[in-house]
């Protein structure tokens, strides 16, 4: 049976709010990110202990990934059951919430150990939030779009991504260039308290958006299922472990946003905080360019060779980054952090979405998407804490973390040689079983 095409403009609506809840999220996080790298260890660690203090801050920024797992099981089980509408809005509030309370705080100076205690509770809630944020803001955007640009449609999750990563580093730029003793006494705070802002700007996008076409029609002739997460896992387990696999591509994210920001701002390279921030920025604005680019490319060729393209390409480019760092030449480096984060690692960020959500049904699409999706990321968030302990003892071996991240790439690489080929498959067919034939088309069976 087919479904009725979304009315006019909704696609185009579900994608901004997409877009703009998707900025939300991410400039919460990755302000959570520098501040974690720049900041938290002086405001809430000991002083005395510099780099304990660093490796602590930096797994508070993994905690969230933690938490992540999660609220996937939880989100994505009301997704499926009550729409995606609701979830957006819910998780759009709880990150603009968390995210002002962070600015609130008091310091480690003030209430000691309770500061640290209470950052990661707040971070935590960042995390349950994130859970639902994609998959649902992915899962509207897909089921809205037309059949053969649903990757373009669903990459404006992702650039919305990259958006507010680049807001985020825009607003730490004249944050991280205050004095010292302004900087650390209330300067930090003032991109937090910001996010509240964005978060009324997406809730009133939002709360106006129409449910999917295909959620409605399922719920009104199948019914949506009971329990969500015991038919993802009985009818699409091998597609929930190849989505896991897949997410921790995410890993270079985590890398080159908060280690190697940290790295390179240490002693032992001692470049400058602003212009490294810099750096981010820019990479940011050029992926905000080549991510809708890629996904346009994957509706014409295939979500399978652009996936992989950024994939193994993100694990060559980021020994090139890493290896600038090092050398401590800044041309250098703002070239090839652009390179490998605004081009390389584009072509899978950009595509991901769409690949992901056609390998599942619409009854369990928000679940399958939110739970392989965040269990992969949770393991991607941590690689920051683990990528400070293989630096060694000065932080400096940046060679152990590049391959480290390489290897990170490899799990990504075998998910997407064993995926099935979506792109030119109906959205009502999508998530059924299917084989390919000679042409790598798909023929969809009972």
């Amino acid at each position: 049976m087919s479904v009725p095409a979304a009315p006019p403009g909704q696609p185009k609506k579900a994608a901004t709010a997409a877009w703009i809840g998707s900025a939300l999220e991410y400039y919460d996080f990755f302000i959570y990110g520098s501040a974690a790298a720049l900041i938290f260890p002086d405001v809430f660690f000991d002083e005395s202990d510099p780099a304990t203090g660093t490796l602590l801050s930096l797994a508070t920024f993994g905690v969230a990934y933690a938490a992540r797992p999660v609220g996937a099981l939880f989100l994505g089980h009301f997704g499926d059951k009550l729409g995606r509408k609701k979830i957006m809005v819910f998780t759009l509030m709880l990150m603009g919430l968390s995210t002002f309370l962070i600015g609130c705080l008091p310091t480690r100076e003030q209430v000691g150990t309770l500061a640290p205690v209470l950052l990661v509770l707040c971070r935590i809630l960042q995390g349950i939030s994130a859970a639902g944020e994609q998959a649902s803001a992915n899962s509207m955007s897909l089921e809205h779009a037309p059949p053969n640009r649903r990757g373009f449609f669903t990459s404006f999750t992702l650039s919305g991504t990259q958006g507010g990563q680049l807001l985020a580093t825009l607003v730490f730029i004249p944050v991280a260039a205050l004095p010292e003793d302004q900087l650390l006494a209330w300067g930090w705070r003032i991109p937090f308290w910001l996010s509240f802002v964005v978060a009324v700007v997406g809730y009133v996008i939002r709360r106006t958006l129409d449910e999917t076409p295909t959620f409605t029609q399922q719920a009104a002739t199948e019914g949506v299922p009971k329990m969500p997460l015991a038919v993802l896992l009985r009818e699409h387990w091998a597609d929930v472990l190849r989505v896991v696999a897949a997410a921790l591509v995410a890993s270079v994210s985590t890398i080159f946003t908060v280690w190697a920001l940290s790295y390179a701002t240490s002693d032992s390279v001692g470049m400058d905080r602003t212009s490294m921030l810099w750096v981010a920025a820019l990479a940011n604005l050029v992926a905000l360019a080549a991510i809708p680019l890629w996904a346009t490319l994957s509706d014409r060729i295939g979500r399978r060779p652009v996936f992989l393209l950024g994939a193994a390409g993100s694990a060559v480019t980021m020994f090139g980054y890493l290896w600038a760092i090092s050398t401590g030449s800044y041309p250098l480096v703002l070239v090839l952090g652009i390179v490998a984060f605004g081009v390389v690692y584009s072509a899978a960020n950009g595509v991901w979405p769409a690949f992901y959500g056609e390998m599942f049904s619409t009854r369990v699409r928000l679940s399958g998407m939110a739970i392989g999706t965040q269990i992969g990321f949770a393991i991607a968030g941590f690689a920051v804490t683990f990528a400070a302990q293989i630096a060694g003892p000065d932080g400096d071996n940046w060679s152990a973390v590049a391959l480290f991240t390489a290897a990170l790439c490899v799990p990504p690489v075998i998910a997407a040689f064993t995926a099935r080929e979506t792109h030119k498959v109906p959205t009502e067919r999508l998530g059924e079983r299917a084989e390919q034939d000679t042409t790598g088309r798909e023929k969809v069976t009972a």
